[in-house]
């Protein structure tokens, strides 16, 4: 709860702001402060020390893996705002309503994570998506990020309205939108109501998190959006949906019927073989990024297709992994003016500290062992094993883990072992120094993911 108000508070915080402060430069500091009061103010949720001290008539619900989850948020957050600040200072003249609206997103993010009742939600999601539809176009100079922007919203507009029919029908099947209510429906009391209600929520959540086959506004959104808004999209909130996807299906249809599972599998396994192969043939990082993005959704909807307690592991691991490499390379991608593969040649030669941070991201990604990726996708598909059914996707998505070791190596080979004009960076020390923590955390989780999973326990 306390994320949810602190976050909205501070969002119109941010926004009066910007009419008594004149330096733009000022909007990352005051966003820094209302991150770290974020980070605080759910520390306390966590101890169980609420501002508002109600779970309003039940629908929220304020479970320990809901609030570490965005405990992790939030710390990606964090980094981002210090990696990335001055770049979203430099997408426009309103850098102060830019970080409003990410402020706001974190708020909607909370509603998903902490949600007991579909209202919630749904409400929650359109939290998130909204702001998304104006950041995207943030760069008014930008014809391409127009055209994102519109694509965006009439795609997410669509979404929207089936994810509200599915809840509807699901309302028709159980007389409620509490979650609970939804979780005494038994296997025998399926309908038609249930089944439909729960394959338009799956539809609309698939798209969410830019899922094949709902996947087809990612690479053109994500490329025409300004690179630093990218960044926040393809982390922060892709992770907060999937939260709302993960708790939506653990908590109301585990064990009740196997027919939503062989969805959840195809979908899966399409989303996996098209993020991966497309990737292979982009020339253009930003682009390639966006399809692995993709890729990496595939890999956390075995979270959802398992739903058991490894998933809930898997998925938080995932989330942190996921976050912090992806923030990192964009952090750096958003400096450089050649997106292509042949814009990294030599890297390493004029910034050897940059090159070793971003093979280390680019590494966690692949899933190479001594990094946070690597066990990420070990617990993601330990879930799927476990649950004894569907060993093929299992198998599937570690010949798909292979394929992507090819794109992404092949940044770290044009860094490392390729000559090229070197394009100039101009990267402060303290933006280095940031990056370097970014890849100890990365290694610090992949040798001992126990320092966050075991936090599940503890608080």
């Amino acid at each position: 709860m306390n994320l949810i108000l602190l976050s909205a508070i501070w969002g119109i915080v941010m926004m009066f702001s910007g009419l008594f402060l004149n330096s733009k430069s000022a909007a990352k500091t005051v966003a820094l402060v209302g991150a770290v009061a974020l980070l605080i103010g759910n520390i306390f949720d966590l101890s169980g020390k609420m501002i508002i001290n109600s779970d309003f008539k039940g629908m929220l619900q304020y479970e320990r893996f809901g609030l570490l989850f965005l405990t992790v948020l939030i710390l990606a957050l964090i980094i981002y705002i210090l990696l990335s600040g001055k770049d979203v200072e430099a997408v426009g003249k309103h850098p102060f309503e830019y970080f409003a609206l990410i402020f706001f997103v974190m708020s909607g993010a909370g509603l998903v994570a902490l949600f007991n009742n579909l209202l919630i939600l749904f409400i929650g999601i359109e939290i998130v998506s909204i702001p998304l539809y104006i950041l995207t176009g943030a760069d008014k100079r930008n014809l391409k990020g127009n055209e994102a922007a519109l694509k965006y919203f009439l795609m997410g507009s669509f979404s929207t309205g089936i994810l509200l029919m599915g809840i509807a029908f699901l309302y028709g099947a159980a007389g409620s939108f509490q979650v609970e209510r939804l979780a005494m429906i038994t296997s025998e009391d399926f309908t038609a109501f249930t089944t439909i209600g729960i394959v338009m929520v799956m539809v609309a959540l698939a798209f969410k998190v830019s899922a094949a086959p709902f996947h087809f506004w990612t690479p053109d959104v994500y490329d025409g959006a300004p690179t630093v808004f990218t960044s926040f999209m393809a982390t922060i909130v892709k992770a907060a949906i999937f939260i709302g996807f993960l708790n939506l299906f653990i908590n109301a249809f585990a064990g009740k019927s196997d027919s939503w599972k062989l969805t959840v599998a195809i979908i899966t396994a399409l989303t996996l073989f098209i993020g991966n192969i497309t990737a292979v043939y982009q020339q253009s990082v930003k682009r390639m990024l966006a399809y692995s993005s993709i890729a990496q959704a595939g890999f956390m909807l075995f979270a959802v297709f398992a739903v058991n307690d490894l998933s809930k592991q898997g998925l938080l691991l995932y989330a942190a992994a996921y976050c912090f490499a992806t923030i990192g390379i964009f952090a750096v991608l958003v400096k450089m003016k050649d997106y292509t593969f042949e814009g990294f040649n030599g890297l390493a030669k004029k910034q050897p500290l940059v090159a070793f941070v971003l093979t280390v991201c680019f590494l966690s990604l692949a899933g190479i062992p001594l990094t946070a990726g690597f066990f990420a996708k070990y617990f993601v598909l330990a879930a799927a094993v476990k649950t004894g059914t569907y060993l093929w996707l299992v198998i599937f998505a570690v010949v798909m883990a292979a394929v992507s070791v090819y794109y992404y190596f092949r940044v770290i080979q044009a860094m490392y072992f390729k000559e090229g004009e070197t394009q100039e960076l101009e990267l402060a020390t303290p933006f280095k120094a940031l990056l370097v923590l970014v890849a100890a955390v990365i290694i610090v989780l992949g040798v001992y993911p126990s320092l966050l999973l075991d936090m599940l326990i503890f608080f």
